[in-house]
């Protein structure tokens, strides 16, 4: 009869930089976890960070809270794991969370054994596996060429458990990982350590986010124990309830597909899980299902320079205006982009949001409703940092004091700051979304090992 071989994932919070229940991470470590796992950022925030290679979060927030799981991680003598690492998971942005944690080891007095795990992609090696048709689409499929590929600021590979593997084998107590599938820094030891393959893969997902399976997601801890049958939920808050709604739910979560989750190397299945109440705050699951696949793949993700952007904002109150505020903002577009046309060299657009109206969903909104006062929030993007300056300016006037009608009296709106014109510089879009063939899981990888201090 096979032994029940028992992991202890303990999951701090969403991802380093949001606020967690410090109590909740105390009671998780005095639970004796075999691993620490947390998620350094994501796609979410968009392509900027990638597009950089730059963290969203403040560098004091990140050396705060990554010594408090530092000293955690000592008290309870197990690794230390996080994926994607610096937001983006970008090489420039794993070597920024590489040098904090050397100056936090330096601070606390930590010897340590790093093993930094980096998922930045060469142009030449993307050119290749392109020109091999190793390189496959997505939905939505977007066009790929060597002209994109080398327009690219960042490209990176979204590694899979394997690799976090060869980083914990090493005998590391931190792990650092570039770019990560959210699961597979969750999955990694219970899948070395011979856990159910589909228990694990669904068991990470829903720790992916931390306490958003549970009724008090901003408590941010919790911990997952994965079997040789499947896995409990269980929130490591005081009031916190993991419940067999909230931990189903979160398949829904950034997931095309409740029922499936594709990873490196197959694909989960939840069709037949079953998720049961141990008590008021556990959940248990079993029945997923890990289904391999022939070949080996790891999602791409890639962003380049889309051009250069101003924006602008202005505030109105008049009732009039407010009232027709489409029709003046039409009139505004109309007129700014006339003038611009004719006086400006370089190619623009002009986008002008209504801001308290349907700024976020647009002509989607079907139910928006215009209150005391709106915003327009005017977007110049251009291929060159002056064109966008420059029809920035031109709009300038037109937000300030364009009237509704020829026969009325100049209306005078308020500009919130001086000069109103915000230089944004380059800005960043996404150009990948394709997955890439590999003979090996660490061919596009590169793991290095350092002992702290050195």
């Amino acid at each position: 009869m096979k032994k029940n071989i028992t992991t202890k994932v303990l999951i701090p919070s969403g991802a380093l930089g949001l606020s967690y229940d410090r109590a909740a991470l105390h009671a998780g470590i005095s639970r004796n976890p075999n691993i620490i796992a947390i998620d350094g950022g994501s796609t979410d925030s968009g392509p900027h960070y990638l597009g950089t290679g730059t963290s969203k979060y403040s560098r004091s927030t990140i050396k705060a809270q990554w010594r408090e799981l530092m000293l955690a991680r000592a008290e309870a003598n197990v690794p230390l794991v996080i994926g994607t690492a610096g937001t983006c998971g970008a090489d420039d942005a794993v070597d920024w969370l590489a040098e904090i944690t050397r100056e936090i080891a330096q601070d606390v007095d930590q010897d340590i054994r790093l093993a930094i795990l980096k998922s930045s992609q060469p142009v030449s090696r993307i050119k290749t596996a392109l020109e091999n048709d190793q390189i496959k689409p997505l939905e939505p499929v977007l066009d790929i060429n060597e002209t994109c590929i080398e327009a690219c600021t960042n490209i990176v590979a979204l590694a899979g458990v394997e690799q976090i593997q060869k980083a914990l084998e090493t005998g590391a107590d931190i792990v650092i990982a570039g770019r990560t599938t959210d699961t597979a820094i969750i999955a990694a030891l219970p899948l070395a350590r011979g856990c159910h393959f589909g228990g694990a893969w669904h068991g990470a997902k829903i720790g992916e986010c931390g306490a958003l399976a549970t009724t008090k997601p901003n408590s941010g801890t919790i911990m997952i124990t994965f079997d040789t049958h499947g896995f409990t939920v269980e929130p490591m808050a005081e009031t916190a309830r993991a419940t067999p709604y909230t931990v189903s739910a979160h398949m829904l979560y950034e997931n095309s597909n409740p029922l499936q989750l594709y990873e490196p190397g197959g694909h989960l299945d939840v069709t037949r899980a079953t998720y049961t109440a141990l008590d008021d705050r556990r959940v248990r699951v079993t029945g997923s299902n890990w289904v391999p696949s022939d070949i080996y793949t790891v999602k791409l993700e890639g962003a380049r320079i889309g051009g250069y952007q101003s924006v602008s904002l202005t505030l109105i109150r008049e009732k009039r205006y407010t009232n027709n505020i489409q029709t003046w903002v039409a009139d505004v577009e109309t007129a700014c982009k006339t003038e611009a046309q004719e006086e400006v060299d370089g190619n623009f657009t002009l986008e002008l949001r209504i801001i308290g109206l349907n700024a976020t969903l647009g002509h989607l909104d079907k139910t928006a409703k215009i209150g005391t006062e709106v915003g327009i929030l005017a977007i110049v993007t251009a291929d060159t940092e002056g064109t966008a300056q420059e029809v920035a300016k031109i709009l300038n006037p037109y937000l300030l004091h364009h009237p509704l009608s020829e026969q009325e009296e100049m209306p005078t709106f308020a500009f919130p700051f001086s000069p109103n014109e915000m230089f944004r510089g380059e800005f960043y879009e996404f150009c990948l979304n394709h997955v890439m063939i590999l003979k090996d899981p660490m061919e596009a990888f590169y793991l290095t090992v350092e002992d702290v201090p050195q």
